[in-house]
């Protein structure tokens, strides 16, 4: 494998100097130059795939909210395939890619650890979990079990007009879906359901489905049927106008079956 310590200068990648680590000496408005970081907490950075282009596009991120930044632009890599299933990756090495030190990343990495997406590696770094299409079935499983009673109780309940208000956010994943990016999808998905959830009122039933549809949204190992094109993105996504169609109209039989086909097409990736 390529080692991943290489090729990080000149790839087109902004930097994010807030909490990089400079050479002494160094004018403080030259591009950030990392530390070599290979010894961190004794993760090697050879012999390990090159570090993903995570932060292509993305602002120079203030120091305040580095580790936060680096977190969301690893899960993004993640949904996106960047982050690849059964590859190690160390902190020093993404850290060098970011432009930071090993630290925010490491942080952010052990994160992602709790979170069930990577699994510490010692003395390498973390590697990321390998799942199969029965890992996406027994989740999108239990997604219906929480979602399906909760939003057809909410049918009943919601008036008309608080559905009417979730419009721009079923109408931006239709957006998202058309643009093809994987991980704009997710992120504009789980918002979606977010707002549709929080109207029950409980924080905790909303904390613990998005957990559970992000995990839903990581890639399965060696591409398979979880890899979603395009128009699998766009389907997808006029089912939340279609769902809020049957809301506003109260028509229970639409919702449940709308909802039922949604979970069922999540089951399949």
């Amino acid at each position: 494998m390529k080692q991943g310590a290489q090729g990080s200068a000149g790839t087109g990648v902004p930097q994010i100097r807030a909490e990089a680590q400079r050479v002494p000496g160094q004018a403080a408005g030259q591009a950030g130059v990392v530390r070599q970081a290979g010894a961190v907490r004794g993760e090697h950075t050879h012999s390990e795939p090159p570090a993903p282009p995570v932060t292509r596009g993305r602002p120079v991120v203030q120091r305040s909210s580095v580790r936060g930044q680096i977190l969301d632009a690893l899960r993004a890599a993640l949904v996106a395939g960047d982050l690849r299933p059964g590859e190690v990756y160390s902190a020093p090495v993404l850290g060098e890619r970011f432009g930071v030190s090993a630290t925010p990343v490491r942080e952010a990495m052990q994160q992602l650890a709790l979170e069930g997406a990577v699994e510490v590696v010692p003395n390498r770094g973390f590697r990321v979990v390998e799942r199969g299409t029965r890992d996406l079935a027994e989740l999108a499983e239990v997604r219906a079990l929480i979602e399906v009673p909760v939003m057809l109780r909410l049918a009943r309940t919601v008036p008309a007009e608080r559905w009417a208000e979730l419009r721009p956010l079923a109408e931006a994943t239709v957006r998202a879906a058309s643009s093809g990016c994987r991980a704009t999808y997710a992120e504009s998905d789980r918002h979606f359901h977010r707002a549709v959830l929080s109207l029950s009122g409980n924080r905790q039933l909303v904390r613990i489905a998005e957990d559970l549809h992000r995990r839903a949204q990581w890639p399965l190992v060696g591409g398979g049927p979880g890899v979603r094109g395009r128009a699998d993105l766009v389907a997808d996504a006029h089912e939340h106008t279609a769902l809020l169609d049957a809301l506003i109209a109260r028509d229970l039989d639409v919702v449940r079956a709308l909802v039922g086909e949604h979970f069922a097409g999540a089951a399949a990736g």
